[in-house]
């Protein structure tokens, strides 16, 4: 990791679970990262938390709203004009209802379908950090897309897990290397598919029905929001040669 030490990443959905946990690594290994979600005000916790760590990096909190693709423009612009640019982007923000298949509401089947969220902005942020990162000409760059190991399994979570296979299909990082190396961009990207982990995602996804969400997390022993952000760093970890395209992530418990 001492070759992104000072690099600047960005992490998207940074101010809870997963997101707040990989901040936190990587300003650990000395990055300058840049926190976004529209909770300003936990960033800012984390920033504090992270500077009375004594960590050699800093954590730069910044309010963007990813379903506006002005406040994402607007972002990338701050992020260029103060540091140059983005090193490693860690697209982790993303939503969901717990809408089923037959009596699920249209409106939000749209809303995920749409997918601001998930879909236009991951590619809006792809398209924004490679052209900053060709006219800069910088190496070494990573991308790093997170998609739901439920796209695999239709059966488990009802509406949201068709949805996400076509998240996934849309993420496929051959497909995108293919287009940026035809571009002369030359960005490494990354798939990572977690499956459950014990943050506050089921407590949000079930929370008309809390006891759903406590037996998600009691019925195996899932996951924690470190092991997703060690396998990032596992990966930044790697060679500037070597390309990890996919990862799949998940208790030993979890059915496939």
């Amino acid at each position: 990791m001492d070759r992104w030490k000072g690099r600047v990443a960005l992490v998207t959905g940074a101010s809870v679970g997963i997101g707040a946990t990989i901040a936190k690594e990587l300003v650990r290994y000395g990055m300058t990262e840049v926190g976004c979600a529209r909770s300003l005000d936990k960033i800012q916790a984390l920033a504090v938390e992270c500077k009375n760590a004594g960590h050699s990096g800093v954590l730069i909190p910044m309010k963007c709203d990813l379903t506006n693709a002005e406040d994402i423009q607007s972002m990338f612009a701050i992020i260029k004009a103060q540091h140059k640019g983005v090193d490693v982007c860690i697209n982790n923000a993303g939503l969901a209802h717990n809408e089923p298949l037959l009596s699920g509401k249209t409106s939000a089947w749209k809303n995920m379908l749409d997918d601001k969220i998930q879909v236009c902005y991951t590619f809006l942020c792809v398209k924004t950090v490679c052209q900053v990162r060709n006219d800069l000409n910088y190496n070494f760059s990573c991308f790093i897309l997170f998609s739901g190991v439920f796209g695999g399994n239709v059966g488990v979570v009802k509406f949201m897990s068709l949805c996400e296979a076509a998240v996934k299909s849309l993420k496929n990082p051959e497909l995108t290397t293919v287009e940026t190396k035809e571009a002369d961009v030359h960005i490494r990207f990354l798939s990572i598919s977690p499956g459950i982990v014990e943050t506050e995602f089921a407590h949000r996804f079930y929370s008309e029905t809390p006891d759903k969400a406590t037996a998600t997390y009691s019925q195996l022993k899932p996951l924690e929001a470190i092991d997703v952000a060690n396998a990032v760093v596992y990966v930044l970890s790697a060679p500037p040669h070597v390309q990890i395209g996919e990862m799949l992530l998940r208790p030993v418990e979890q059915q496939a």
